[in-house]
């Protein structure tokens, strides 16, 4: 079972973007919950979605390494603050009461997980590489709450997808070049930190 920081395997160049530092940064734009916040958090909701614990079995899916900072609008990173993703299994289905098919769920995903930035805002996950589902293009859900009260709801997408322009809430989001900078992730193989998987870095900016 992998419960360490991945942060570690990357790259300078993916771990921190050329424009991690910049002054007035585009805050990245705010998104709709959706109707699948879990109602229930699970009993192990930690930043390693792809392995509940206690559980011998792996997730399906492609694995992706996400990780990145939380900074503010002048680029200083934002210390302690908490970060929360949910989405869906390979199969398109959450756990959630309301979703159709859900005995189906793959119980070797947690679906959710969440962690608190370090001093220089740097958060990280192991989980799954979004899949599409009936009127969504692949999608991950995050929020992250700094110590201060800010909060921001918002998702992100896979870079290149032909499904996003046909997403409502893609489209609503993504007006501009800097606001699809920050919701689209460029994913890359990463051999270097597990077999097969995925990785991308991606900066939340609270504005």
């Amino acid at each position: 079972m992998i419960r360490r920081s991945f942060a570690a395997g990357l790259g300078a160049s993916l771990l921190l973007p050329r424009h991690a530092f910049a002054a007035g940064l585009a805050p990245t734009p705010a998104q709709t919950e959706g109707p699948f916040y879990p109602v229930t958090l699970p009993a192990d909701m930690d930043n390693d979605l792809v392995q509940v614990r206690g559980q011998q079995a792996q997730a399906m899916g492609t694995v992706l390494h996400l990780q990145g900072r939380v900074l503010d609008t002048s680029g200083r990173p934002i210390s302690g603050a908490g970060v929360e993703i949910w989405q869906c299994d390979a199969q398109g289905i959450y756990d959630h009461p309301r979703q159709p098919g859900r005995e189906r769920r793959d119980q070797a995903f947690q679906g959710y997980g969440r962690v608190v930035a370090d001093a220089e805002g740097r958060y990280s996950f192991r989980t799954l590489k979004p899949v599409a589902y009936p009127g969504r293009t692949p999608h991950i859900h995050f929020k992250a709450a700094t110590t201060s009260g800010s909060q921001l709801t918002s998702q992100l997408y896979i870079a290149g997808d032909p499904r996003n322009e046909g997403d409502f809430v893609f489209r609503a989001a993504a007006s501009t070049v800097l606001q699809r900078e920050r919701i689209e992730m460029r994913l890359q193989p990463a051999p270097g930190l597990e077999p097969g998987a995925l990785a991308t870095s991606m900066d939340i900016v609270v504005g």
